[in-house]
């Protein structure tokens, strides 16, 4: 039952009140929010007013359960490049969807979410439904939410990519970058490393056996070891600083500071367009297809290439096992 005002309180919005020590908000669902102290202004507990329905509001709509989700211990568990690119896929799902109700999403409103979001980039939408449909498993385990809308709702096929860097082709965009690229680039071919383990790279991984790399996709852990050009890939990373520039970052800037991922893919871009205007060649390879070049080059059966690329199981190292295969045919064995 509403509690009656005083006039002097007509001012305040329907269901704040005066408390014993401060004004409170009294929402319909029950209970009691304090908003502020008895002597704030009346613009102060407008605005607190407004930011406690605002609140409300969120924990029961999609944005609000995504956000919860992302504060979870599951969530904290998650590699830091998968989380990294789930904050990256809820931003355009809650464009769409953020003041939905999570009940009220069904399995026809995310296929009309794939269709229109596949018009640009299928992979992209079936790597958003799979971020969707994360939170919601989560959700569901926890009765927040009656069902997973995603659950039924067919991906798009994706062809997996077999592009093969030819050794020309590394070279020519090697001698048009700049040193900060040319060291990532070795470094992530001779280790068979993400580029964001090769940026994220502090100076005490390096160690007397090799360089220590915590895969950051699948936590695995290694040490590689020590080559004459993976040696000579680290003096020129040392070459980067300035001055009396001290950095923890083995790719870093002039300053010091490293790089982001949007800045070192800048000068990246920019090698390969000079490479192409001296080859006129498309050299259409991107920084990540070095890795599958890696483990293509590498010599030795599939497990021994998964020893190397600490892949988790055979399969992952095949998708990146791109080198065409010289086999012998009738009568070339004589």
């Amino acid at each position: 039952m509403t509690k009656r005002k005083s006039r002097k309180d007509a001012w305040m919005p329907p269901r704040v009140y005066r408390g014993k020590s401060a004004y409170e908000y009294h929402p319909k669902g029950g209970g009691a929010i304090r908003l502020c102290k008895l002597d704030a202004k009346n613009w102060e507990v407008l605005k607190a007013h407004e930011d406690a329905v605002q609140a409300l509001e969120a924990k029961e709509n999609l944005s609000g359960l995504v956000s919860d989700f992302f504060e979870s211990a599951d969530f904290s568990d998650l590699s830091k490049t998968t989380q990294a690119d789930y904050r990256k896929y809820s931003r355009k799902v809650l464009s769409v969807f953020g003041k939905v109700h999570p009940d009220n999403l069904e399995p026809r409103h995310v296929r009309a979410y794939m269709d229109k979001r596949g018009a640009k980039s299928k992979t992209q939408a079936n790597r958003e439904k799979a971020f969707l449909s994360r939170c919601y498993r989560w959700a569901y385990e926890r009765g927040l939410v009656k069902q997973n809308p995603c659950k039924g709702v067919k991906q798009f096929k994706e062809t997996a990519r077999d592009r093969y860097v030819e050794d020309w082709e590394y070279k020519a965009v090697f001698e048009n970058a700049p040193p900060h690229v040319q060291a990532a680039m070795e470094i992530s071919y001779l280790c068979a490393a993400r580029k964001g383990d090769v940026l994220s790279m502090t100076w005490d991984q390096i160690r007397d056996e090799g360089i220590f790399i915590q895969q950051g996709k699948t936590n695995v852990k290694q040490i590689k070891e020590w080559t004459p050009r993976l040696r000579k890939a680290i003096e020129l990373a040392k070459s980067l600083r300035t001055g009396n520039i001290i950095s923890r970052w083995v790719i870093c800037q002039s300053n010091g500071k490293c790089y982001t991922g949007r800045g070192f893919d800048q000068g990246w871009m920019d090698a390969r367009e000079a490479a192409r205007a001296k080859t006129n060649m498309a050299l259409d390879f991107t920084f990540h297809d070095l890795k599958a070049k890696s483990i293509s080059d590498y010599e030795g059966s599939t497990k021994e290439k998964q020893i190397f690329s600490g892949h988790k199981t055979e399969r992952q190292v095949n998708t990146y096992d791109r080198k065409v295969k010289v086999v012998p045919t009738i009568g070339s064995k004589r």
